[in-house]
């Protein structure tokens, strides 16, 4: 007999770090579950639900159904420049924007079922006290940091400008349009100083430099500690969170912003800081702690008892602002709780292009539900088979009927509507007796614990579609017994075997309504009311003789519709036509550039080449490495081109290029020019070439 030392050495210490885990598990009393507060200056959307919503409401479900002491709070965002930018444009205030869209986020949420224990909003009087008061709490303990800085201003609006409504020519990649926080072509993080020709996107003047007093957070200064916490103590996060904040720590920690100028928000409780407001960032999180006071007097249990656990579900976007800031301002404060995880979710784009409230492409909650009136459930389950857990994923309408149809009509559905029908017609409507169990039944009801057991532990590790799988195997084994065993065709021969056979489908479905509950809470609800079943426990979960003999069962009825192509084609439809809107409205919206001198055009050499070779560079979504003949010499080039083009598709391709644009190190890479692009109203772009072919080293005039 030969041993694979290997694999039992592999064994051994898989063994040995699973006893080490669960040596190491902390005991908790309370749970506190976060959800990142939706911004109010729109409704929410798909994406919101997929990426935090529903993975946290599936997680606290299963919380409270195993009994534990669990809050579950959120509220809306409703400070920052983007409400007041709004409120300026719709010819309101600021908080008839945060009126009208708390409103509508509240309700879409309370129709989808997330079961939030409180849901606030940070406008109201008790959250500008605490957060006021948890400013003044780190002044007082020196932990700010005060500083006088220039920053841009905009004279023809009176206000300091927000890093996002600031554009200009990106340095790194020179592309037009760059942000003041960021490069959307080549991806690379910016500040306002460094754009080429900043303008204002209020005015469309050009901003300029005023002094102004700030207070900063030094996370520097917390850089060691959260480094230890992190790194050394939560390697168990999610590898897109960890990674981001061993970027930050590596990267080295610079201090942040706590106040700005601004006229809307909670203002800094200081002598001397008239005009300036709480950084949105500095108290949003803090809105945890404020719904939490709203929920309980004993809201210290939550959050300054360590036998409490703290969960934040959020949005990839915001990782650094609850793993690496807002830990820092508690430890700074020196009484709260820090979160023991935060998992955090990609972003979910539509019909293969990002969601963005801006330019309307978003399939909004509230008007889903005018749509697919009571499928609430359809979408839930949609959202999380296709959540972002690990990488961007796309919803399409086609993927969501063909879910629909094929999962939830075909296989779930139609297993508990064929089990009802059947008991009806063969055992009048009562679960039968059973007397025998061969083989096959053993087997099939052995899937009921494994089911719960594995839908346990995927979503004890926020593993949400795993979780989901497990309930949909136990369906289609359901679906399989029932095929294999054929009881219609026993009926005539042998009555206890259907009997037998009935009996242990109506196990399987009883169980079904019961650990689906997390995911489809509405249809979980409809399985359990055909047998009598209410407030059921997930330990009741599992149970092969759940439901005793004589229990008569409801009526049949169907659990999902099929969704027929024309209700997809009318959804298709009615994104390009949001499209087709956006597009016009966007292109009689851009601003003219600040006007230069002939001379200034006159510079540039710009000449026709072609390309001869292209690749993706590597890690990163948006650049593409080109080899170009410029007619005067072959050159590299690297243009943020690649979410828009294959390599494939470039290559022959006759470009404009500005050859005498000074040579910049882009990923290690030296870009030798910059090609010419346009950019439409959608954010796709194409090639600014001669309409037919030309030498390359042609001058463009």
């Amino acid at each position: 007999m030969r041993y694979d030392f290997k694999n039992l050495y592999i064994c051994e210490y898989n063994i040995l770090l699973v006893i080490k885990q669960i040596s190491e598990m902390k005991e908790f009393k309370r749970h506190l579950v976060t959800a990142a507060l939706p911004y109010a200056n729109g409704p929410v959307h798909i994406g919101h639900l997929a990426g935090v919503y529903i993975p946290a409401d599936i997680y606290v479900r299963y919380l409270r159904m195993n009994g534990e002491d669990v809050l579950f709070v959120c509220g809306s965002d409703e400070h920052g420049v983007p409400i007041t930018i709004k409120a300026k444009k719709e010819g309101c205030t600021p908080q008839d924007i945060v009126n009208r869209y708390h409103e509508i986020i509240k309700q879409s949420f309370a129709d989808f079922g997330i079961e939030f224990s409180n849901y606030s909003r940070t406008s109201l009087p008790l959250h500008h006290k605490v957060s006021s008061d948890f400013f003044k709490t780190l002044y007082q303990k020196g932990e700010f940091v005060e500083q006088e800085s220039e920053q841009y201003f905009d004279a023809k609006a009176n206000q300091f400008l927000a890093d996002r409504y600031i554009t200009g020519t990106c340095p790194k990649c020179g592309s037009d349009g760059a942000y003041g926080d960021q490069c959307e072509k080549c991806g690379s993080s910016l500040s306002p100083l460094e754009l080429i020709n900043p303008v204002s996107s209020i005015t469309g003047e050009k901003p300029v430099l005023k002094k102004t007093k700030h207070w900063y957070l030094p996370l520097d200064k917390h850089e060691q500690f959260l480094k230890e916490w992190i790194l050394d103590g939560h390697t168990e996060w999610k590898s897109n969170v960890y990674g981001q904040c061993k970027s930050w720590i590596d990267g080295g920690l610079q201090p942040r912003a706590v106040s700005r100028d601004l006229d809307w928000g909670v203002p800094v409780p200081v002598d001397g800081a008239e005009g300036k407001v709480l950084y949105v960032w500095f108290d949003a999180p803090i809105g945890y702690i404020t719904s939490t006071q709203e929920c309980t007097d004993n809201w210290e249990q939550y959050w300054k008892s360590k036998d409490c656990k703290l969960v934040h579900f959020i949005g990839k976007d915001n990782i650094v602002f609850h793993c690496i800031v807002f830990p820092a301002m508690l430890k700074a404060h020196g009484d709260y709780i820090l979160p023991e995880n935060v998992p955090a979710n990609e972003f979910l784009n539509l019909e293969n292009d990002k969601i963005s409230t801006s330019r309307n492409w978003a399939v909004w909650l509230h008007e889903y539900l005018v749509d697919f009136k009571d499928q609430q459930d359809t979408l839930r389950y949609v959202l999380t088979a296709n959540a972002p857990e690990t990488k961007d994923n796309d919803f399409t309408w086609k993927d969501f009927q063909a879910r629909n149809n094929n999962e939830l009509v075909a296989i779930l559905g139609n297993f508990v509507n064929r089990v009802v029908v059947l008991t009806h017609k063969y055992c009048n409507g009562v679960v039968p007796p059973k007397q025998n169990d061969l083989p096959i039944d053993v087997a099939v009801l052995e899937e009921i614990s494994v089911a719960q057991q594995s839908a346990s532990q995927h979503i004890e590790s926020y593993k949400f579609r795993e979780a989901l799988k497990d309930v949909m195997q136990l369906a289609r084994a359901g679906n399989k017994y029932l095929t294999e065993t054929e009881p219609w065709k026993l009926i005539k021969t042998d009555e206890q075997r259907v009997a037998d056979i009935l009996h242990n489908c109506l196990q399987i479905t009883a169980n079904l309504g019961i650990i689906i509950e997390p995911f489809l809470p509405n249809t979980a609800q409809a399985i359990q009311a055909m047998f009598g079943m209410s407030k059921c426990t997930w330990q009741q979960a599992g149970n092969k003789q759940i439901l005793a003999s004589g229990i008569t069962v409801g009526e049949p009825a169907l659990l999902f519709r099929k969704i027929e192509d024309a209700e997809i084609d009318l959804q298709v439809e009615k994104l390009q036509k949001t499209k087709q809107t956006m597009n016009i409205q966007q292109i009689q919206a851009t601003p003219q550039k600040p006007l230069i001198q002939y001379d200034d055009f006159a510079a540039m050499d710009i000449r026709v080449g072609t390309v001869t070779a292209a690749e993706r560079v590597p890690k990163t979504d948006k650049l593409m490495k080109l080899t170009i003949d410029t007619g005067i010499d072959v050159r590299t080039v690297v243009s943020g081109i690649a979410h828009c083009f294959s390599p494939e598709e470039v290559v022959g391709k006759q470009v404009s290029i500005l050859v005498n644009l000074q040579p910049r190190m882009l990923k290690n890479i030296e870009s030798q020019g910059m090609i010419l692009m346009a950019q439409n109203a959608d954010g796709k772009l194409e090639f600014v070439s001669p309409i037919s072919t030309v030498e390359n080293g042609s001058t463009i005039c």
